[in-house]
């Protein structure tokens, strides 16, 4: 697995890089300089509110926003300002996601990150500083921002949300069952040689079964993407992964082909190219987070009801305001508002008397803006 004094720029500016990329972030002082785990960066980028992109100072404004621009690319896929599974969005969100941004892996940098981190927050990878190259995104080889942010977003995001789906252990997930196929069988250790059927034939020793099931989970989205699609990266890639084309994967991996394509599922369609600016990506920023938004859930966890708090924006006023409840699956257990309604606090009560204990998720919508809430049904 590939390792994982400053500017403040206005944010309703695009911001021209060297590279000609146009990237509608700033970067910001290091919000948690005391912390003892990233009291080690100097650079913050916050990604949609999302992902928290810790850097050193040592690491370019270009590639920190480079990297900025990559996670927003693959959860707003469409860059309409919106990220595409909300779902996804509230995980990543209370799980306090991290994307660190290191050096070099020498050093005591990492170390000091991850002895204090804790559980304040969620890393699924981290980049090193030779593995950032805007110029050319995606690319196969030393560049690894597209699979690390990816690796991120799966693992704080998916494998939560979606267990059924992307869970990591043997027997565990949809995922983890077309692996063992593309794999040509089971195997909790490596395998030597791998089985001639076999099309996924990873040998790192050091990635067990659940890094193994994370790898295969990138190969097919990128694949997909069409990123691997050239002879160069296709024969370079050959001994750990074959169906290096879209057309090959569609043909060879007839499992992962249906999941990572399937709308419902809402995984990235199109290569990031590093270009990041919606229309309302700064504006997003400046609105008011009392505007529009869940204030409150009470008691939270709960058992069997709920009391939930939001605010109803006036730019919304006169627009169906959807107020919906979902299970982990993303499947709606419960519509509790659907209607206009006035400018200002409305709370509603969700009795969840004949679900069953878990995680849900509350989500507001209305016209372009959203607020979603983690709920733990006690029972």
């Amino acid at each position: 697995m590939q390792k994982q004094s400053h500017f403040i720029f206005l944010i309703l500016f695009p911001i021209i890089l060297f590279s000609q990329n146009e990237v509608c972030f700033e970067i910001e002082d290091n919000p948690n300089p005391n912390h003892p785990a990233f009291s080690i960066f100097s650079k913050y980028v916050n990604v949609l509110d999302c992902i928290h992109i810790y850097a050193e100072s040592n690491i370019s404004d270009e590639k920190v926003l480079h990297v900025a621009a990559i996670a927003a690319e693959l959860l707003d896929n469409n860059e309409d300002g919106v990220i595409d599974d909300p779902l996804i969005e509230a995980s990543l969100i209370e799980l306090n996601t991290i994307m660190p941004v290191f050096q070099s892996e020498n050093g005591n940098s990492i170390d000091t990150f991850f002895d204090n981190l804790e559980d304040d927050g969620c890393t699924g990878a981290v980049l090193f500083r030779n593995e950032i190259d805007p110029s050319q995104p995606g690319h196969w080889g030393d560049y690894a921002t597209v699979e690390e942010v990816l690796h991120t977003i799966n693992s704080c995001g998916h494998v939560e949300v979606y267990p059924s789906l992307y869970a990591l252990e043997p027997n565990s997930s949809y995922l983890t069952d077309a692996m063992d196929l593309a794999r040509g069988g089971q195997f909790i250790n490596i395998p030597d040689p791998y089985p001639e059927e076999a099309w996924y034939h990873y040998d790192d020793w050091s990635c067990e079964y659940d890094c193994m099931a994370m790898e295969y989970l990138y190969w097919c989205i990128v694949t997909n993407m069409g990123i691997l699609a050239d002879a160069q990266t296709c024969a370079g890639i050959a001994d750990e992964w074959e169906p290096c084309t879209p057309e090959l994967f569609e043909s060879t991996d007839t499992l992962m082909f249906n999941l990572v394509t399937n709308p419902e599922n809402k995984l990235p369609q199109l290569a990031p190219d590093g270009n990041y600016c919606p229309a309302n990506a700064g504006i997003k920023k400046k609105i008011n987070p009392m505007s529009f938004s869940i204030l409150s859930t009470y008691p939270n966890p709960f058992n069997p009801t709920t009391t939930i708090r939001f605010n109803i924006a006036v730019e919304t006023f006169h627009r169906t305001s959807l107020l919906q409840i979902f299970d982990i699956t993303g499947r709606v257990v419960e519509t509790l508002v659907n209607e206009n309604l006035v400018p200002g606090k409305h709370d509603v009560v969700w009795d969840a008397n004949n679900q069953v204990s878990g995680i849900y998720f509350v989500e507001l919508v209305s016209g372009q803006n959203r607020s979603v809430q983690k709920l733990v049904l006690l029972k």
